[in-house]
């Protein structure tokens, strides 16, 4: 079985606040997130919603594609979001 890389974007709410992360493990870094134990930023800004999520075959990918959306303005990263999650929906299967 091929490992996957993801890279995600997580929400404080509709419209609220994003952080865009990059990992191996998906459901556990997102578990961290929602615990609080998953980095200051997210805990400082109670970003634990899921609304967001790609998948790529090597980690050079995934983080070439993390470094690109942090670099595109907010109104294109809503535009990304909205197109596959238009409610917002919390995406974490929990």
């Amino acid at each position: 079985m091929n490992k996957e890389y993801f890279v995600y974007i997580l929400a404080s709410k509709r419209n609220g606040t994003l952080y865009i992360g990059v990992t191996d493990d998906l459901i556990t870094r997102v578990g961290d997130h929602k615990k609080g134990t998953g980095g200051a930023f997210t805990r400082k800004y109670k970003i634990k919603m899921l609304v967001h999520v790609e998948s790529y075959p090597t980690p050079a990918e995934a983080i070439h594609r993390e470094k690109c959306l942090k670099k595109w303005n907010r109104a294109w990263k809503i535009e990304l979001i909205e197109a596959g999650n238009p409610l917002w929906n919390d995406l974490y299967p929990a």
